[in-house]
């Protein structure tokens, strides 16, 4: 497996054979069929970020002239209509954003947005489905798959609304399974959570034609932005997007993506999610699996812009501004429930509701660490454990040795949903 952070100059040159002039990027026959997965992993309004990411992303895919039953979404479905949304039955991704929730299909919703249906839908498997709307991706060896995750991690797992969550051990065994199935001509993962890079270090082989990219390294956090007190609009109290994302979809929004490449994009996004690479905010992007499969295009997975009618090659002349505003993931939830609380008049159930919510995230987190110092310290010493606390593998190996004993911790300490 090769992880790589690539410092070379993007290319504007597209290979030939992914560049044919005569064929229409908006609906080529020569193309096997286009699948895209999209995953939207928590619930709440103080998550309002993830699920509006995931509205944003099917419409690009539905512009880029994917269809309906080629696109299965994942989310919860509880923020458009949410009493905290100050614009009922609309997401935006963006300040001053079009609505991206209109028209998205609801597939999985609710507790039907859980990590048995995330496997069969992935693996095509319609008796391993418990509700929802039964989609799954039927793809053949010549198809193109797009898998598009957000939420929170951790070191080796990715959350999702009900238990169990995903463990990177068990996805990239589903991953491996879908490629011996001979079910796909290549995939392509884009992971946007806190400590992503675990999901795929070590893990990812570089031979059956995946490429992922991830928001994060295996050790950092990735960042939200469009947030209240920053730069998101007054009237809301929760982040709008995260910044990985954001990022490459707002490219996607604006660049031809018959001759943009996913090295062109990676590194673009790079760009924008470390603040210019200085990382005064911001984390570093990461790319995995068979890095090959840079060089093709964008239209293969994501369709045309149809604001584009040539196949002109891409030139970054108009990069992503930066953003400079953005927040920890991890206190994203945080951000929400103090302005919550700072918006409501005193004495208001809404200023007591923020209130208890803001206490009982502090609470779960003191509880969390101490738990964790408490065991380290037990098992291997006062110093030893704190020395452990803040180690690191090596970059290319995986975080974890033993899933089991990572899973049986996890559910120790996680809430019940």
């Amino acid at each position: 497996m090769e992880s790589r952070f690539d410092d070379t100059q993007s290319t504007n040159e597209v290979p030939r054979n992914l560049r044919d002039d005569s064929m229409n990027c908006r609906g080529d026959s020569k193309v096997g069929t286009k699948w895209a997965v999209l995953v939207a992993g928590s619930f709440g309004y103080e998550n309002y970020r993830h699920q509006a990411d995931v509205c944003h992303a099917y419409q690009i895919l539905k512009r880029g002239g994917l269809k309906d039953e080629n696109i299965i979404v994942f989310m919860y479905d509880d923020i458009a209509y949410n009493k905290e949304n100050p614009r009922p039955g609309t997401i935006i991704n963006q300040p001053d954003g079009s609505d991206v929730y209109k028209g998205v299909p609801k597939d999985y919703v609710g507790y039907a947005v859980n990590v048995l249906n995330f496997y069969a839908v992935l693996l095509g498997d319609k008796t391993g489905l418990t509700g929802g709307s039964g989609k799954v991706v039927d793809s053949g060896p010549e198809d193109y798959i797009f898998i598009y995750y957000t939420d929170h991690g951790s070191p080796g797992v990715l959350g999702m609304p009900t238990n169990p969550q995903i463990y990177a051990d068990d996805l990239i065994a589903v991953l491996k399974r879908k490629h011996a199935s001979n079910s796909y001509k290549s995939l392509v993962f884009y992971l946007e959570a806190c400590d992503s890079g675990s999901i795929f270090e070590g893990l990812l082989p570089e031979n059956i034609n995946i490429y992922a990219t991830t928001a994060s390294n295996a050790a950092e956090d990735s960042f939200a932005t469009y947030c209240p007190a920053g730069n998101g609009p007054s009237k809301y109290t929760t982040c709008l997007g995260d910044l990985y994302s954001v990022s490459w979809m707002e490219d996607s929004d604006q660049q031809n993506l018959c001759s943009e490449t996913l090295k062109n994009q990676y590194m673009v996004v790079r760009e924008r999610t470390s603040d210019g690479r200085t990382y005064k905010v911001g984390s570093h992007v990461m790319q995995y699996g068979d890095l090959q499969l840079r060089n093709e295009v964008l239209s293969l997975y994501f369709g045309s812009n149809p604001d584009y009618v040539d196949n002109s090659t891409f030139i970054n002349d108009n990069p992503l501004p930066l953003i400079s505003t953005s927040v920890n993931q991890r206190d994203a939830d945080l951000l929400h429930f103090w302005h919550k609380f700072k918006m409501s008049p005193e004495g208001n159930e809404r200023r007591l509701e923020a209130q208890k919510q803001f206490l009982d995230v502090l609470s779960h987190r003191l509880h969390i660490d101490n738990s964790i110092e408490l065991i380290l310290r037990l098992l291997s010493g006062y110093e030893k454990g704190l020395e452990m606390l803040n180690s690191v593998r090596p970059t290319g190996q995986p975080l974890v040795d033993d899933w089991d004993c990572l899973k049986s911790m996890v559910r120790l300490h996680r809430p019940s949903s």
